[in-house]
């Protein structure tokens, strides 16, 4: 009879030793020491079982309970923050004319074909003539708000000396040179005669659209001036100045702001100043409108409101001590 002699094998990570027994080709029998006998299958001897990991200690925190969880959720502290405001674009207004916005000056000059113009080598200054060859701009195109940027003169004929000479600020509003250029366009209005004095009739006809509107007519010295209802907007004539027409002094001035001497934007006109041309302008600034760009006010600054995740960290952490 054949010596069957038993072989002792040890299993890893089992909870006892076992002896094996075998039997034939591809069944082995283990027998767990205890009280319970556990038939395997014979596992290919390529599939190799890593017991390293299984033997090694977790060392980490255990994980939260859902009712953990809650607990350190509830007790999480708030933090405000501000939010951002949204961004916001500016909308036009609409206002009296002498307060609009000054606008694209070049396109103003550009939408009158009746003009010929042509730019300077530095391309800083545009001139044109009129078709009549008796009126001339000079527009300098990158003027401070509060020095010349246009300058137009007039003349009896095309080689004769200046008539009268008439200046815009850089500020000058829109709406108020559109009206200038129009009347230009007409060509009609040369009411002056040359050489004489400006006299009260005169005056009268250029003014008489802001007296109709209540604008405060006053005379201090050699200036008279009428003034807007809100007081940021005048027309002033110097009589003094009136008397030398032959010398194209700034007889009539045109302002919006605190003062003619602190202006916004101002306009000049000497004396031989076509009464038609400064009526069809003092009736701008009395009646017409324009648009200005105004930023509105700030909306209030909100809050939200985040939760950290210190407390959650915390309870964690305790939890492996």
């Amino acid at each position: 009879m054949r010596d069957l002699s038993p072989h002792v094998v040890l299993v890893l990570g089992g909870s006892a030793a076992a002896p094996s027994f075998r039997r034939g080709n591809g069944i082995d029998l283990r027998l767990i020491l205890g009280d319970i006998a556990v038939r395997q299958q014979r596992t290919s001897r390529s599939q190799k079982i890593d017991m390293s990991s299984a033997a090694r200690p977790y060392t980490g925190p255990a994980p939260l309970t859902d009712t953990e969880r809650a607990a350190a959720d509830a007790r999480t502290p708030l933090t405000i923050t501000t939010a951002k405001p949204e961004p916001t674009h500016p909308k036009p207004e609409t206002v009296p004319a002498y307060l609009a916005d000054a606008g694209d000056h070049d396109a103003l000059l550009d939408a009158h074909g009746e003009w010929e113009k042509w730019r300077t080598w530095s391309d800083e200054t545009t001139h044109a003539i009129h078709e009549s060859q008796t009126l001339r701009i000079e527009r300098v195109h990158e003027a401070p708000a509060h020095e010349t940027a246009w300058t137009v003169a007039a003349y009896e004929t095309p080689v004769s000396n200046r008539m009268w000479v008439l200046t815009a600020t850089g500020a000058a509003p829109a709406s108020v040179l559109q009206e200038l250029l129009d009347h230009l366009a007409d060509g009609d209005g040369w009411d002056t005669a040359i050489g004489a004095p400006v006299d009260e009739k005169m005056v009268t006809a250029a003014t008489r659209p802001l007296s109709d509107a209540g604008w405060k007519h006053t005379v201090d010295g050699r200036w008279i001036r009428w003034t807007s209802p809100a007081g940021d907007a005048g027309v002033q004539f110097d009589a003094f100045t009136a008397q030398h027409p032959s010398q194209n002094l700034a007889t009539w001035t045109v302002w919006a702001g605190p003062d003619p001497g602190r202006p916004t934007w101002a306009l000049t006109a000497s004396p031989h100043t076509p009464s038609s041309l400064l009526a069809d302008l003092s009736e701008t600034l009395a009646h017409e409108t324009g648009t200005r760009q105004v930023q509105p006010a700030g909306r209030e600054r909100g809050t939200s409101l985040v939760t950290t995740p210190a407390v959650a960290a915390n309870a964690a952490a305790s939890r492996s001590r």
